[in-house]
């Protein structure tokens, strides 16, 4: 075989060969259309009614005297979620049967709003309002009352929290004693 025949016959064998290397006649794969990412709500929705349980201590004291104690009780409420902040009103009725001074103290009665910042399932918080404590043998009187809390739900309809509260009434039923009482509490939600 001569040069020539050897070069006509390189050439043939590019040119029969040139179309593979340049890519099948089916069309090219589309590129995937990418997905949307999607944002997961850490917030839960705290909106709706409640009723729970409260068990605690309570430390009390009034003009030099003092008596602490457990105590037992019931809560109800409403709280309306407005997005990163939850705000609510409710009611906290406790039995305390706590002796200070020769007398007992027997039960707390509070009206009282929450302002606090959704974690998700959790919910930490402040509250204040208005106290009504009954002191056997001496009557009942208001006062006021500051805390702070924090709530978990176990599951969207049960949560779980703890309360501490900082109580105050002034010169107890014209009495010119003043009764402070600080609690601490251990709360179960039912919410609906």
């Amino acid at each position: 075989m001569t040069v020539t025949k050897l070069m006509i016959a390189g050439v043939a064998a590019t040119l029969t060969a040139a179309p593979a290397f340049a890519g099948s006649i089916d069309a090219a794969p589309a590129d995937p259309i990418p997905t949307p990412v999607q944002v997961v709500d850490t917030t839960g929705d705290w909106t709706g009614g409640y009723v729970g349980l409260n068990l605690g201590y309570a430390d009390l004291e009034a003009d030099g005297t003092s008596g602490d104690g457990n105590f037992y009780g019931l809560s109800a409420g409403y709280d309306q979620d407005l997005g990163n902040w939850v705000v609510g009103g409710g009611i906290d009725y406790d039995q305390l049967d706590i002796g200070l001074g020769g007398s007992d103290v027997e039960n707390a009665l509070r009206l009282k709003l929450r302002a606090g910042y959704d974690l998700g399932n959790g919910l930490v918080y402040g509250t204040a309002g208005a106290v009504r404590i009954d002191v056997e043998g001496v009557g009942d009187d208001t006062g006021f009352f500051v805390g702070a809390g924090y709530e978990h739900k176990v599951t969207e309809q049960v949560s779980l929290g703890t309360e501490v509260l900082y109580h105050k009434v002034n010169d107890f039923n014209n009495s010119g004693s003043d009764v402070e009482a600080t609690t601490v509490a251990a709360k179960v939600n039912f919410r609906f």
